[in-house]
Parts: C-alpha cells; sequence; structure tokens
C-alpha cells in the first residue's frame, strides 16, 4: 500500500494509538487493572441526570429530529452556544457572546484543528512549532503536527516537597519565544501530572502571548469552569488572545466527543471554518444533551458538587494507599492539584519506563510510560525514563490492588538494579 506523508505519519507508531489500541485490547481480554487511560469514573448522580436529560429529548419528537436528523452550523449547535456564552458572562464577567465559541467532535480534534492553523509550513515559506512551556505534556498532543518537528517544549523547575512529593513549575528563565513560535499550549491540570497552574503562571504566559501577538491555549478539559476537577483555589480566565479548550468529556460524557472551544471571534471564525471542511459540522449529541443544564447554571453545581468531591476523595485515598505501598522505597509523587492521575518518578531507575511498562503489563496493571509526554523536548534528560502515569479514576480495589503491584515490581527492580 503506498501512502502519502499525512498516511505514514497518522498511521504509524504514534503514542496515542498505542496507549488506545492497549486499552481496548485489554478490555477484550480480561482480568487487568485499568490505570493507564484517561477514561473518567462512573458516578450514578451524573448518569441520572443525564438519563433524564436523554429521556426528555426522546420524550420531544421535535427535539429528537433536531438530534438525528439535522446538521448544526459549522460553529455548533446555536442554543448550546447562545447559553453557554450567558453562564460565562454572569458567572465570571467573561466579555464573550455565541460568537466567541466554537464546538468540535472532541477536543482531540480542536487541537488538531487549532495546531496546524497557528504551526507547520506558512505561506511564506518560514516554518513555526507549537511552544508547550512545561513539559511533561499531554500525550494526544504529540502526534498532531501535520509537520516533523512540530513541537518546542522546555524542562520544569523541579521543587520537591517533603521526601516524596514534588511540584513542576513553569521556568520563565529558559522560555524563549522567537518568530517560529505560532502558538503556546498548556493543559490546566496539567494531563499527565494533575499539575495545577498558578494565577500567576497563567498571567506570565498569557503576558508572554500578547507581546509576541500569538495565542496562548489553555486545555483545560477537566479544569474550571467544568469539570471542576482541580483541588486547588484558581481563577477562570479568558481574553481575547487566550483559547479556552474544554469538553463535556470528563463531565461524564466521553462517548458524546464535544469539545468546546472559547476564544476571540477571529479564531472562532478560522475555526468554524475548518470545521466545516473537515466535520461540515460537530454532532449535536453532547450539546442538547447540556443546553439545559447551562441554562440553568446546574453544570456548575454538578461540576463543584458531585463531580470535583468524587476524584478528590479517589486521590485521598489512593494516596493513603501510595503511602503505604510504597514505604521505605526510592519514589516521588508529583502534588496532585487535580484531574484523575498520579505521576510517578523513580530517581535513578535502572530501566526505563516503556520496560517498566511491559513489565507491569506482565503483572496485569496497564499504565502509561512517561516518556511518551515529552514531545519536542532537547534528548538527553534521564527524568524523562523515570516516569509513569496512573489514572486513578475506576474502581478503588482494583486501582488499590494495582498500586500495591507497582509497588513490590519497583522494590524488586532496585534491589536486583535491572
Amino acid at each position: 500500500m503506498k501512502l502519502s506523508k499525512f498516511g505514514e505519519k497518522f498511521s504509524g507508531d504514534a503514542g496515542i494509538l498505542s496507549l488506545m489500541d492497549d486499552l481496548g485490547n485489554a478490555m477484550a481480554e480480561g482480568g487487568m487493572i485499568m490505570m493507564g487511560g484517561g477514561n473518567p469514573g462512573s458516578i450514578p448522580e451524573i448518569e441520572r441526570v443525564m438519563r433524564k436529560q436523554l429521556q426528555r429529548l426522546i420524550d420531544d419528537d421535535q427535539a429528537l429530529r433536531k438530534l438525528i436528523g439535522i446538521y448544526d452550523p459549522p460553529q455548533g449547535k446555536k442554543e448550546f452556544l447562545k447559553a453557554l456564552a450567558s453562564l460565562l458572562r454572569k458567572e465570571f464577567g467573561w466579555d464573550v457572546s455565541s460568537a466567541n465559541i466554537c464546538l468540535t467532535n472532541g477536543s482531540q480534534a480542536a487541537f488538531f484543528l487549532m495546531f496546524n492553523m497557528f504551526a507547520g509550513e506558512c505561506e511564506d515559506g518560514t516554518k513555526r512549532k507549537i511552544l508547550l512551556p512545561m513539559a511533561p505534556e499531554y500525550i494526544g498532543y504529540a502526534d498532531l503536527g501535520l509537520s516533523d518537528d512540530f513541537f518546542v517544549s522546555v524542562r520544569p523547575r523541579i521543587e520537591c516537597v517533603g521526601e516524596n512529593l514534588f511540584k513542576y513549575r513553569v521556568d520563565f528563565d529558559n522560555i524563549s519565544i522567537t518568530e517560529e513560535i505560532g502558538a503556546i499550549c498548556v493543559s490546566r491540570p496539567t494531563n499527565p501530572t494533575g499539575n495545577v497552574l498558578t494565577d500567576d503562571e497563567i498571567n506570565g504566559l498569557a503576558q508572554l502571548a500578547e507581546k509576541h501577538d500569538i495565542p496562548l491555549i489553555v486545555d483545560s478539559a477537566y479544569g474550571v469552569p467544568f469539570p471542576c476537577m482541580i483541588y486547588t483555589e484558581v481563577q477562570p480566565i479568558w481574553t481575547e488572545n487566550l483559547i479556552v479548550s474544554m469538553s463535556l468529556s470528563k463531565f461524564g460524557l466521553p462517548a458524546a466527543r464535544t469539545g468546546i472551544i472559547i476564544a476571540g471571534k477571529k479564531y472562532v471564525d478560522a475555526l468554524s471554518s475548518i470545521n466545516s471542511v473537515v466535520n461540515l459540522a460537530p454532532g449535536s449529541f453532547g450539546a442538547m444533551l447540556t443546553t439545559p443544564l447551562i441554562e440553568s447554571g446546574e453544570i456548575l453545581r454538578l461540576s463543584k458538587d458531585v463531580i470535583r468531591p468524587f476524584y478528590k476523595q479517589k486521590m485521598e485515598k489512593v494516596m493513603e494507599v501510595v503511602k503505604d505501598a510504597f514505604a521505605g522505597c526510592k519514589y516521588k509523587v508529583h502534588i496532585p492539584e487535580g484531574s484523575m492521575f498520579l505521576w510517578f518518578w523513580f530517581p535513578d531507575l535502572p530501566i526505563t519506563s516503556r520496560e517498566l511498562y511491559q513489565r507491569l503489563k506482565q503483572r496485569k496493571v496497564l499504565v502509561v510510560s512517561g516518556d511518551y509526554f515529552f514531545p519536542g523536548l532537547e534528548p538527553g534528560w534521564q527524568h524523562t525514563n523515570e516516569c509513569i502515569r496512573v489514572n486513578y479514576s475506576q474502581d478503588e480495589g482494583e486501582v488499590h490492588k494495582g498500586i500495591r503491584l507497582i509497588a513490590e515490581e519497583i522494590r524488586l527492580i532496585y534491589r536486583e538494579g535491572n
């Protein structure tokens, strides 16, 4: 089979492809403790709310026809856009209208479109890149560029907290914005580490972006205003030069594939145009399910009072298990400030994180090797091969068992030296 450059690149060995393949195969085989993917946990109250909303649509002939039988505009369902803009103005004082919002078929698709809007080969023959100002970053970014050498990443400052905790911080002294940078992108909370950039860090990056007339993209798939999987106090921030990406996935609707982009009108217009070419229109399902929740503000209450406590409690319980299981072992965990992941760092690990991943897989524990999360970083930093990401969102008994098996394997590796 003869493939184009596009075909070769996107059918090759992408990190996100390996992750999703492993997840699918493990689910099919059974018996695996699933701590590798990004699937949210099952929250009964959210499922009850979604069942009620779905029944409402089924019982309304006109609404059902809109749901399954009519294309939305390329920008997305108008009622949803209007309701969300109203909510953001009322609750957070954002100066937005429906013209500042665009829907996509999942946030992964949104980042594919946006990254290639701002980076890659340009009309004047120059090439632009996406700056990730604090690696590690989301595995799903790594292979989105239509050209090679698409990202520039910056090592974080590492701040150790006590014996076994640490936190990454943006190293502003080592960030260089050159003519080749087309946009800056951060996730908040950060996937994979659970780090939450402070308001000062976000404002500092926003100022850098504005100074160089490029956008700052903030991936808020786990963040504020919803689903609010953040365990520290932060301020939802938006300006004309700041693009906020949100999603309904971690609100409990990953299968609905609804990405939400809030941006200046010029960005939304461009994204909508690309949407029309690539997708004709975004799907209606997620937007129609949640529009009443946005109109009433209920989506914020559910996020703060149901979703955040659900994951925060899971985090606190799993951290107690980690403390017990890894006692006396050489390990560190990034302070879990948000999302649903633990980021383990095993200093001076005698094997690579991919080898550790394979060994844990043999023990029926599926995690993600940390080296996938450093796209665009200059090679040679040993830290990239000493980390793994663990998802704690699933069944607590299974997760806690998985943590103990990881601890057993780590003790064995350090003891044997290989």
